[in-house]
């Protein structure tokens, strides 16, 4: 009897053993590991990324003849499973650091190639991260010198793409969107919430992306792809990780980071921990004069006093600190269904708004405090990837996210007992539904649905410093629930080899429900209801006449819903100026065209020119009004001119870009 349980084992493991066939990939020059590679079959419709170790589990690629692997920096390998059987697993690829044909992985929500996409995609690797060793997300898009990054303070960071920026570009991380509905026309911080150290990858897609991303897509959408967990292609738990330590003299930065992997086989997890702590930012000695912090505001003795910076080269304040937290789970449940858990946890200390400190009334500062409270952002998310070999889809991604947003202002005027706090919070809920199909060899069809509700409460509350007593005042945003459902469709077209056709539509309908308190501000209504619709779509051409030529037509539209912080914001953006709110807005809408060249010279240099031109209509601006026919009131004792967001401007925006990459020796 035990022979024949020896003999069962053993014809066990060789089954075992031969069916799951480990690929190794490695650099052709180093014999380093290559991971994040990208696997896949079109005629098997399957799918997979290389580890840690740079292996892949190549179990379900058996038989396959059109095995397809490619990586940011390397030459593309097409082989068929017999090809790698007679390598022995062990494929190694060659650097090639400029290349057309790349992979994307987030432009049209599907892992597809750069060759079939005919819009502009900067795309930012782990491997850029790690050279430039970004404090934030915010530099990390600013050294990739393909986006504008704005500061009035440490803590700070709103890029700027095309001449948009703030609500007109959607942030995006794992698939889900991270605009809620507060997110403001004026400059916002909520980038510096990602950790660099989380990103395996970031692309940038510039122009309106509304037919795959929906509301606020009008100037580009930047999206985040977090760490993968790897799972144990074998029998064995596999441990690993790193720690960080990083100072930069500037703002005397510390930073400690830690990440680690376990693997094991049918699941993977991944940890990630980041501190930062930075002190008040030191400026360059050769700065024009009036950019000097020559003096800051004390409070002592229950008086404000104006005190000297001896060091009128140090920036005070602006010292800040930041914690991330991160914690991925991928659970393969068959070997056609992984389930992925996402959890990320941003906050920030208590930062100042510098650039308020500076502002002067009758010769003195007109504020004594001025910061942002802890920017708090909490999410959870499930993601289902189904695939299949028949009916509606060939593969399936289902996502349900919960985002938690905490933010707050906080300012006392010079010489006042009285510190005004705003706090705001968001629950987010989303749906997404993203299917694919491979209708042929010719014919791909991307289409979806997606349904997303943000619950807005907003709170005003006055405290006396002296007193320690505290009073309710009016808030900056009304109790609102702003809820967005949409259906898209993207049809890919490709009659040949050297020729791509995209065409998208999306439809989206919207409605905002708020709740006004008159009892410390006189709004001539109590609630508000909006309900309206809006399209988009976009047609784009992708023809590659040779290896190394590529030219891409693309025409567009997007469009950016109203949200809370258009239709219900009560601020005082400037000295004597209220910002009220407006009920009556409807959509802004951007229409994109865009013509680009790119060619590439031997594998050593890429050249690349284009030019865009884009429409504003109907575009939500500041504008003079009147509440309770009046237009202007007095507002916390000072007179203020009455202005609100309004459909009330059309702008246009035009460029031309250039850009030379060369492979040094």
């Amino acid at each position: 009897m035990k022979k024949y349980i020896l003999v069962f084992w053993l014809c066990l493991w060789w089954g075992y053993g031969t069916y799951a066939q480990v690929l190794q990939l490695t650099d052709a020059h180093t014999g380093e590991p290559i991971e994040n590679a990208t696997i896949s079959s079109r005629a098997l419709n399957v799918y997979d990324m290389s580890n840690a170790n740079g292996q892949v589990n190549m179990q379900k690629y058996t038989g396959a003849a059109d095995i397809e692997i490619r990586v940011l920096g390397y030459q593309s390998a097409l082989l068929s499973y017999a090809d790698l059987a007679a390598y022995n697993y062990l494929l190694k690829l060659t650097p090639t650091l400029l290349t057309i044909d790349q992979v994307t992985v987030s432009a049209m929500r599907w892992n597809l190639n750069k060759k079939d996409v005919p819009v502009k995609i900067q795309s930012i690797s782990s491997k850029d991260v790690n050279l430039q060793a970004p404090q934030t997300a915010a530099d990390l898009l600013n050294l990739s010198g393909a986006v504008f990054m704005q500061k009035s303070q440490m803590g700070g960071g709103s890029p700027m793409i095309r001449g948009f920026a703030a609500n007109k570009l959607l942030y995006v991380v794992d698939g889900i969107r991270m605009n809620t509905a507060i997110f403001r026309s004026g400059n916002i911080q909520n980038v510096i919430s990602i950790d660099p150290y989380l990103l395996e990858s970031s692309e940038i897609v510039f122009g309106p992306g509304s037919v795959l991303y929906g509301s606020d897509a009008l100037g580009g959408v930047m999206n985040f792809k977090t760490i993968t967990p790897a799972m144990s292609i074998d029998s064995a738990v596999h441990i690993s990780g790193n720690a960080d330590f990083r100072y930069s003299s500037a703002n005397s930065e510390n930073t400690y980071h830690l990440t680690l992997h376990a693997a094991m086989p049918g699941w993977g997890s991944a940890t990630v921990i980041s501190f930062s702590d930075f002190d008040n930012l030191q400026m360059g000695i050769h700065g024009p004069q009036e950019y000097l912090s020559n003096f800051y505001v004390q409070h002592t003795d229950s008086a404000d006093m104006v005190v000297k910076n001896n060091n009128p080269h140090t920036m005070q304040p602006t010292a800040y600190s930041q914690i991330n937290i991160a914690q991925k789970l991928k659970v393969r449940i068959n070997s056609h269904t992984d389930l992925d858990y996402g959890f990320i946890f941003s906050t920030t200390s208590d930062f100042a708004r510098f650039d308020r400190l500076y502002l002067l009334r009758n010769g003195l500062p007109r504020s004594a405090q001025w910061y942002y409270g802890p920017q708090i952002w909490l999410m959870n998310y499930l993601s289902l990837d189904v695939h299949a070999t028949e009916g509606m889809f060939d593969e399936m991604t289902v996502r349900l996210a919960h985002q938690f947003f905490e933010e707050s202002r906080n300012d006392r005027n010079f010489g006042s007992s009285i510190l005004k706090n705003r706090v705001e919070h968001v629950q987010a809920y989303s749906l997404n539904l993203d299917f694919i199909k491979n209708l042929s060899t010719r014919h791909v069809l991307l289409y979806g649905a997606e349904a997303v509700v943000n619950d807005v409460t907003s709170e005003g509350t006055d405290i006396n410093i002296r007193t320690n007593t505290s009073s309710g005042a009016a808030s900056r945003y009304p109790n609102s629930v702003w809820q967005s459902y949409a259906v898209y469709a993207n049809w890919q077209y490709k009659p040949v080899q050297q020729l791509s056709f995209n065409l998208g539509a999306r439809y989206n309908a919207f409605h905002i429900k708020s709740d006004f308190d008159t009892t410390y501000f006189p709004f001539p209504y109590t609630q508000a209801s909006l309900q309206f619709g809006s399209g988009s779509g976009n047609a784009g051409i992708l023809y590659t006449p040779a290896k190394n030529t590529a030219i891409a037509i693309n025409f567009a539209s997007g469009f950016r819903a109203p949200n809370v912080d258009d239709i219900g914001k009560l601020f005082d953006s400037a000295p004597g100026v209220l910002v009220v709110p407006n009920t009556k807005l409807t959509a802004e809408y951007v229409y994109s065209a865009e013509f680009s060249l790119t060619q590439m010279l031997g594998d050593w240099v890429k050249a690349e020119a284009g030019a865009f031109y884009s429409y504003l209509d109907g575009a939500m601006v500041r504008r003079p009004f009147s509440l309770n026919g009046a237009d202007s009131i007095i507002y916390d004792g000072v007179p203020s001119k009455v202005e609100a967001i309004q459909n009330a401007a059309f702008a246009t925006v035009y460029g031309v870009y250039a850009a030379i990459e060369m492979r040094l020796p």
